[in-house]
């Protein structure tokens, strides 16, 4: 039986041998046309690499301008703060109830409008009271006139003393003198009840009422309420002390204006009307104030505004800001060149003109044309296309005069 056993093993062993024989001399001929498709393939692979090149880049379309050197103003920027031409804290001069409130609250009052009435009862009996002694007083001293002047006639054939006419000339000088007093006091009983009626001193915009109708209020002591003058108005800014000689010569020479930009981007032109007589050590700067027209009431007291005090002009290469980019390196422009391909170039940008302008202290030369949109697809020697519309010279595309797209 073992025999039998090891006889079996013996048999599939052999077999498997000559299975793994022929298994193994079979391939030869696949083995070769692998290598010959291994050495064949890169130089296919190169082929069609060759034929199918990638096409070159289109221009990139931009759109231009020309950097001109033109005659651009200087001015100094500096943030300011709007403030009432006068601001006028309503009293009454009187006291008493405050019977009647002739406004509202916001509105705009004209100088001399009646904005209030002190109740002008008690005024108007004082003031009946001193006419009263003064009709009194005026019959006792036409009368001490008159004895006086008989006294006169009488004293000159003798008829009376000396004493006794002048003491007839001293009781008509004393009747006059309070007649006087009396006018006087009547004058004064008038001007009071005439303050019982408060007016507006200037043409103004009113604040939110403090004391309203039905309330007694004091004379000279509680405010009525708040008045802003709106038209004109001005607006106080800072300039650094370095600048004062120069403000001060030239504003000696002349008016200086001043722009003033608001929040909304709305521009409006005043002129400067003060320098003040003292810097602030604090931060070296000193204060300025402009005068605004401001007939619209667009600038409104404690609005923040962007001022530029335009100290006369100088000749600069200006350009839009638009074409001005910021980098790790600083600021660059692409500079369009007469082959129509690019070139970054470094700039120094000196101050802003306007809304939308630039003056370039280092870096560009006037004429010199410059990419103003379409700056993110561009690298240095990358070709272009000047989109249509925009303006171009002989040499090179250029933008309209002042930058405009």
């Amino acid at each position: 039986m073992k025999n039998e056993i090891r006889g079996t093993f013996q048999r599939r062993c052999e077999e498997r041998s000559d299975e793994a024989t022929s298994t193994s001399r079979s391939p030869r001929p696949l083995r070769g046309l692998a290598m010959t498709v291994g050495l064949l393939l890169p130089a296919l692979l190169a082929c069609g690499k060759a034929d199918t090149a990638p096409p070159p880049r289109p221009p990139v379309p931009v759109t231009v301008a020309e950097a001109r050197r033109e005659a651009a103003p200087l001015d100094l920027a500096a943030t300011g703060t709007v403030e009432a031409k006068s601001t006028v804290e309503v009293r009454s001069r009187v006291g008493g109830e405050v019977m009647r409130v002739h406004f509202n609250e916001g509105d705009e009052v004209r100088r001399g409008a009646v904005l209030f009435t002190i109740d002008p009862r008690p005024y108007q009996t004082t003031l009946a009271q001193a006419q009263a002694r003064l009709a009194r007083d005026r019959v006792l001293a036409e009368n001490a006139a008159r004895q006086a002047a008989r006294y006169a006639e009488l004293v000159a054939k003798d008829f009376v003393t000396k004493e006794q006419y002048d003491a007839a000339e001293a009781e008509a000088r004393s009747q006059k003198a309070n007649l006087a007093a009396d006018e006087a006091t009547v004058a004064d009983a008038r001007l009071q009840l005439s303050y019982a009626t408060v007016r507006s001193p200037v043409d103004a915009r009113a604040g939110a009422l403090i004391v309203h109708a039905g309330n007694n209020v004091k004379a000279n002591d509680d405010t009525l309420v708040v008045l802003h003058q709106m038209a004109p108005i001005d607006v106080r800014f800072p300039v650094p002390q370095q600048h004062l000689g120069e403000v001060r010569r030239r504003a000696a020479a002349g008016e200086l204006a001043v722009e003033v930009r608001d929040s909304g981007g709305v521009s409006r032109t005043g002129a400067l009307t003060f320098v003040d007589n003292t810097i602030d050590s604090q931060n070296g700067t000193v204060q300025l104030k402009a005068t605004v027209d401001n007939a619209d009431r667009g600038l409104w007291p404690g609005e923040l505004v962007t001022v530029a005090l335009r100290l006369g002009e100088e000749q600069a290469v200006v350009t839009p800001e638009s074409a001005v980019q910021s980098g790790q390196q600083g600021d660059y422009v692409f500079i369009v060149k007469p082959d129509q391909t690019v070139e970054s170039r470094p700039v120094k940008v000196a101050r802003n003109v306007g809304n939308d302008r630039v003056v370039i202290a280092e870096g560009l030369e006037g004429g010199e044309t410059v990419v103003t949109d379409g700056q993110l697809r561009l690298v240095p020697g990358a070709k272009v296309s000047i989109k249509s519309g925009t303006a171009t010279t002989t040499t090179a595309p250029a933008a309209a005069p002042g930058g405009a797209r």
